[in-house]
């Protein structure tokens, strides 16, 4: 199953999140087989990021959580909230690269 996972990151942590980001990036890219597309996001691109986007696929929430309680974003407490949503992707054969 595609799930679609959204982070807000609690507010005026931008320098936590940059000691976390060179682990965290490590731990995205091991873990790619599972989370498929991952990001942040912000208002404007020189913004400090709010939070993050990611596309896992997992069995079910349950794996999901389990996964991001391994993120070192999780693990340092930059998360203020998480969402992890059912995605049903349109045009299902098509596969894009971002």
């Amino acid at each position: 199953m595609l799930f679609a996972v959204l982070f807000i990151d609690k507010p005026g942590q931008g320098a936590l999140r940059a000691a976390q980001l060179a682990a965290h990036i490590a731990w995205v890219d091991a873990h790619k087989e599972q989370v498929l597309v991952a990001g942040s996001l912000r208002e404007n691109p020189a913004d400090v990021p709010k939070g993050g986007l990611w596309v896992v696929q997992a069995p079910d929430k349950a794996a999901v959580r389990a996964l991001m309680q391994t993120d070192p974003f999780y693990t340092c407490g930059l998360r203020h909230s998480v969402e992890v949503l059912h995605w049903s992707k349109a045009l299902e054969h098509h596969h894009a690269l971002i």
